[in-house]
């Protein structure tokens, strides 16, 4: 949008009376406006003005018309909204102007009311556009710095919340497994969010000592205890004007859970050996890998900080519910950890079943630490199952089976086949649903048909 606080609308008309009318109209109604008299000069301000916010054009003038103008900007792939007015309105012409683009059409002679509401909702419709756009990039931008990597429908549906709550004010409550990267959900909304120029600090609830803790979250004066001696500001003064993410709050012993309430009513803090509040403008954010609703059931944790802290609560998936993303999570990971060692790693096909069969308990965090020893121990520069722990790669052999059974086991490989065709036949061969079946995506599913050699169309599948 044009960084003046007046949005700027060009105006196209080749009557000049009506041409003074509708821009006096506007701008007595505060708005920035460029009179262009004709199609002509319409083109010129186009190709030379990049800080337009709305085009009003005639639909009929000589020479360039407002399609013409329309397909001018649409070309320039500038997302301005057009709206087209001609006294010759029809229900063609209406369609043909929406089609190529346009954002609305207005009939002449036309109510000073009606255009006032259609400017309105195109300046609006293209600012919510622009905040998309930006909200997108900057997710985009996110994910590549925090790591948080996945595609499975899971994963999409955690994205689209911390879409939504990035741009809110409101606490965050963000609940998972330990390992499901709760951190890094917190780092993407402060990233995405208002706040990204501000700080971002956190502190593990749990791993810092009770009686450091306090400090650790409200700072202290000097001459507060022995040991005191300069003052110190906690970590929510740190985050002033930025984000605060409190790790496994539900280790927070309960004489602290009071002050925390604080902080999130009256936006302030007392130093330790203080008496002066403190006013502190800092969102929170917490994660907890234990239902906080349990521990107030328990009486273990205070019911009023819960619903203070509860405003919004986004739920990370453990790995072994998008299985699909193991793929994913593997790729990034060899190419991280063989960058840094300095080591060029190639993945053997049998790994990825492999460690899709796992479960993971210590989750992204798990599968990353087992494949950075994979890649550290590695010396034939290909990761095959045997780089990784007995536990992972499923236990015993099948050496292990008595030696007088004679019975034909089939291998895996022939199993996964079976199964995969089984649930495509059940399915109707909708790849999609098989995939979410099967706890995988697409692209995996036809990797693995590929492995097999089974053609997609003698699966059932489009080609």
């Amino acid at each position: 949008m044009n960084q003046d606080a007046h949005p700027k609308i060009m105006v196209v008309e080749d009557d000049p009376s009506a041409l003074d009318s509708l821009a006096e109209v506007l701008e007595r109604d505060g708005y920035h406006v460029v009179r262009a008299r004709g199609g002509r000069e319409a083109l010129e301000i186009i190709s030379s003005e990049a800080a337009l916010d709305l085009v009003i054009t005639d639909l009929r003038m000589p020479e360039v018309d407002g399609m013409k103008i329309l397909e001018a900007i649409r070309g320039e792939e500038k997302e301005v909204p057009v709206v087209v007015m001609t006294a010759f309105a029809s229900m063609e012409t209406a369609v043909a102007a929406i089609r190529k683009g346009a954002y609305d059409y207005l009939s002449k002679p036309f109510k000073l009311e009606h255009v006032r509401l259609v400017v309105k909702r195109a300046l609006e419709q293209a600012a919510l556009k622009r905040e998309n756009r930006k909200l997108r990039s900057a997710m985009e931008r996110g994910l590549a710095e925090t790591g948080l990597i996945g595609r499975s429908p899971e994963m999409v549906e955690v994205y689209k919340l911390i879409a939504k709550v990035a741009a809110l004010p409101t606490t965050v409550l963000i609940e998972g497994e330990t390992g499901t990267g709760k951190e890094m959900v917190a780092r993407l909304i402060h990233q995405t969010s208002p706040r990204s120029s501000g700080p971002f600090r956190a502190v593990n609830c749990g791993a810092v000592p009770e009686t450091l803790l306090e400090s650790e979250f409200f700072g202290y004066v000097k001459g507060a205890f022995t040991g005191a001696i300069t003052n110190k500001m906690g970590i929510f003064e740190a985050a002033h004007g930025g984000t605060c993410f409190l790790d496994e709050i539900s280790n927070t012993p309960p004489s602290l859970q009071m002050k925390l309430l604080r902080v999130l009513e009256e936006k302030e803090v007392l130093r330790v050996g203080s008496t002066e509040p403190i006013p502190v403008d800092v969102r929170i954010i917490a994660a907890t890998n234990r239902p906080l609703e349990e521990l107030v059931r328990d009486h273990s944790f205070r019911e009023d900080l819960f619903y203070r802290l509860n405003v919004v609560k986004l739920t990370l998936p453990p790995l072994r519910q998008r299985r699909g993303d193991i793929p994913l999570l593997l790729d990034c990971f060899v190419r991280r950890y063989s960058a840094s060692s300095s080591k060029e790693i190639a993945v053997h096909e049998s790994v990825y079943p492999m460690l899709s069969r796992y479960d993971w308990p210590g989750n992204v965090r798990e599968l990353e630490n087992a494949v950075e020893r994979a890649i550290a121990l590695n010396s034939s520069g290909i990761l095959t199952p045997e780089d990784f722990p007995e536990e992972i790669r499923g236990g015993k052999e099948s050496g292990d089976l008595p030696p007088a059974s004679s019975r034909h086991f089939p291998t895996l490989a022939e199993k996964q086949k079976e199964y995969v065709l089984e649930v495509l036949a059940a399915v109707g061969q909708n790849a999609s649903r098989a995939a979410q079946i099967l706890g995988i995506d697409r692209r995996t599913l036809y990797r693995i048909l590929e492995r097999h050699r089974i053609r997609r169309s003698s699966a059932g599948l489009p080609v």
